[in-house]
């Protein structure tokens, strides 16, 4: 749904915020700056695309004492997750990621009848769900009403809340510590960060594991991952940073796997400091080899913003070209690194008849800022375009699987990340 926002949402701009959300540490050096955007989830109906559009700086900054990469915040996280508009269960591949995961982590951990499974940031239940089959208990935690309403028509008990100290605490009283505490894609939604990482402290148990997954800081700079950022997105975290994080709140790494999904994703596995699984090999390799990188310093950044210009240049020539020869272009997805690319791009109807999307809650919507309609996928087979602009390229593999057919009209793919490349 679009975005209704009163002015109690947006904060004060000045020196004040411009503090990292970690260490406190005064922000100094830009990342990159992708202009004023709205919020990559704000679908706008129909009925109100005349509508003046709230857009937000996308300035990303780099913290000199900590290496956190953050924007700062400006609209309230209420005011984005409330109603929201991904569902995690419509990607095939992530359902499936889950359901590996599930079993992984059962077998691993030996978790049974007796156990307790939470997931923060639960989504529709796509995870869980592999948990509650095998008989463990769970419990999601999800601030967005309609997408726990999912979770909940699926029979499993979610709280629709935001995570923090408030909430970890109220569940400990209620006699309910995690052995799994899990969140997937949520720990850089989170704006007060120590707050949420204080609560996952104080929910886990004596001898409980942790394990959170998101995109990797280094394949978001080494790739020219850029459309990855978002408002929704306030943190974007390196290996050595996020271990600084979890010291500062009686929690340490023990191991760390390194994921295909999302363009890279790190799964740390954390437990209480001191606690009895020892530190793998994986861990120490890691950061040994972020720190050769040079992601200990500011070095690593400083060719980011050309190498995102030239993906802006490369995409506009690829789609005036297409245009001026006569060809048609759509689009597949409608994600929010999608609409950052689009925006940041300046792409609209004039280059992009449409996109398509798998999820309903989107059909007949308008993407933000550009106003680009959104339609079932059986559109494409309709229209036949020339070509398939694949706005989340991470899926791109299930993607052009699921479009077997549009091989039968001639039509080809376009991915724009890390470059411009027609497949």
């Amino acid at each position: 749904m679009a975005q209704q926002l009163d002015a109690s949402a947006v904060e004060e701009v000045g020196d004040a915020r411009a503090r990292c959300r970690f260490c406190g540490a005064a922000l100094e050096h830009t990342l990159v700056d992708l202009g004023p955007q709205p919020l990559c989830e704000s679908f706008v109906p129909p009925e109100r695309a005349n509508e003046l559009e709230p857009f937000f700086p996308l300035h990303v900054w780099i913290c000199d004492r900590c290496f956190l990469v953050q924007l700062e915040e400006y609209v309230r996280p209420e005011e984005i997750f409330e109603e929201y508009a991904y569902f995690s269960s419509y990607s095939t591949s992530w359902v499936e990621h889950a359901r590996r995961y599930a079993d992984e982590m059962t077998e691993r951990l030996g978790l049974a009848a007796d156990s307790l499974v939470v997931e923060v940031g639960s989504n529709d239940g796509y995870l869980l769900q592999h948990f509650a089959a095998k008989g463990i208990p769970v419990l999601g935690i999800e601030p967005a009403a309609n997408v726990a309403a999912r979770a909940g028509e699926r029979g499993l008990p979610t709280l629709v809340e935001f995570f923090g100290v408030e909430v970890a605490e109220r569940l400990v009283a209620e006699g309910r510590r995690a052995d799994l505490l899990l969140g997937n894609n949520v720990f850089a939604q989170v704006p007060d960060l120590n707050d949420f990482v204080a609560g996952l402290s104080i929910l886990l148990a004596d001898d409980g594991v942790l394990t959170l997954e998101f995109p990797h800081l280094v394949n978001l700079i080494e790739g020219n991952q850029f459309d990855t950022i978002y408002h929704e997105h306030f943190s974007y975290f390196s290996f050595g940073t996020t271990r600084a994080i979890f010291a500062a709140h009686g929690l340490e790494v023990f191991d760390v796997d390194e994921l295909p999904t999302h363009g890279g994703s790190l799964r740390v596995y954390g437990q209480r400091s001191g606690g009895p699984r020892p530190t793998t090999a994986a861990v120490e390799e890691l950061d040994r080899r972020e720190e050769e990188l040079g992601y200990r310093t500011l070095q690593p950044y400083a060719a980011f913003p050309e190498r995102v210009a030239e993906t802006k240049r490369a995409l506009l020539e690829f789609l005036i070209d297409a245009k001026r020869s006569g060809a048609t272009v759509a689009g597949y997805g409608a994600p929010g690194k999608g609409n950052t690319l689009l925006n940041y791009c300046g792409i609209r109807t004039d280059f992009l008849d449409y996109t398509v999307d798998r999820n309903p809650y989107k059909h007949g919507m308008l993407l933000p800022g550009t106003r680009i309609p959104i339609f079932p996928p059986e559109r494409l087979a309709e229209t036949r375009p020339d070509y398939i602009l694949i706005l989340p390229w991470n899926l791109r593999d299930e993607i052009i699987t699921q479009l077997a057919e549009v091989r039968s009209w001639g039509g080809r793919f376009v991915v724009p990340i890390p470059e411009v490349r027609v497949l």
